[in-house]
């Protein structure tokens, strides 16, 4: 199980201390903080701490030409604009610090994205728990014939269960060797630096993830897109749960604009326009490459 009981009954404490503050509180991220919401088989997100809300995306952005016209633009308004036209600096004043659990080969695809604090649970201090992700059979998939990065069909009967048998096997293998090597029966073991190689992907690490929300929404495009690996795709949904009620204003725009939205090149925009006129638009005469043409018609449709 994700949570142990030790683990949930400090989040039953930390969460029934209450402390006075000055500063401003979001009611929505008060729900989650501290709270693990559950991801895969054995990880999860929980919030530990955060800065700013809705209103300190405005209140940065107003400093510029004063407090005077609040009245003339709606907050949830302000924002759309600042998301519509790439302001980014705004939402840069709001923070939030994760903790995650995930699995190692997720945690080296996750940490591509450079604009964060992170520290690491450290396998050369400390012995890594017992703990795999194990994919549901409905999980597996062949190698797409189509994408590189991608899966293809399902992996149905015997074969599902061949690889679901492959990875509980060589998981426990390989930790079981872990675990011998560091402890030798009472004489000096491997070095857990050393000992660590030998430990699979899939074995659960932890980290503290601190980001602000701008670089927070660019992590979340790609990785809760349709088209992210699962495995990531499943902790970028549990993070939008989380913001979509610590920021509701912010979380609405990027959802229209970002998720919700598409950029066109010039050549584009051009044959939109000239599509518009009742001109027949083919790929030969749009000035675009295949690749940009089939990208085009999936955006339009």
């Amino acid at each position: 199980m994700p949570i142990s009981p030790e683990q949930q009954a400090e989040i039953d404490a930390l969460r029934a201390t209450a402390q006075p503050t000055l500063r401003a509180v979001s009611e929505g991220m008060e729900a989650h903080l501290y709270n693990a919401h559950e991801v895969l088989d054995h990880g999860f997100i929980r919030v530990i701490d955060y800065m700013g809300d809705d209103a300190a995306i405005c209140q940065a952005a107003r400093v510029s030409y004063g407090k005077g016209t609040k009245s003339v633009q709606s907050d949830a308004g302000l924002i759309r604009y600042l998301m519509r036209h790439w302001h980014s600096t705004p939402f840069e004043m709001c923070e939030i610090k994760l903790h995650v659990k995930l699995p190692v080969f997720v945690a080296r695809q996750w940490i591509r994205h450079r604009t964060a604090n992170v520290n690491e649970y450290s396998a050369r201090y400390s012995i890594l728990d017992r703990e795999f992700y194990i994919p549901e059979a409905g999980n597996l998939a062949a190698q797409s014939v189509i994408n590189n990065q991608g899966r293809g069909e399902a992996l149905t009967g015997e074969e599902a269960a061949r690889v679901l048998e492959y990875l509980k096997g060589d998981a426990a293998r390989c930790y079981d060797h872990y675990a011998e090597m560091i402890d030798q029966e009472g004489q000096q073991g491997l070095a857990r630096e050393l000992a660590r190689m030998n430990l699979p992907a899939n074995i659960y690490t932890q980290w503290y993830w601190k980001v602000d929300l701008h670089n927070l929404f660019h992590f979340l495009r790609l990785r809760a897109d349709a088209h992210a690996q699962y495995e990531i795709r499943v902790y970028a949904d549990a993070i939008c749960k989380v913001v979509s009620d610590w920021v509701p204003a912010a979380y609405g725009a990027f959802e229209d604009y970002r998720m919700g939205g598409a950029n066109l090149s010039g050549k584009a925009i051009d044959c939109v326009r000239r599509m518009l006129k009742g001109e027949k638009v083919t790929q030969e005469t749009s000035g675009m490459s295949k690749g940009e043409w089939r990208e085009f018609e999936g955006i339009i449709g």
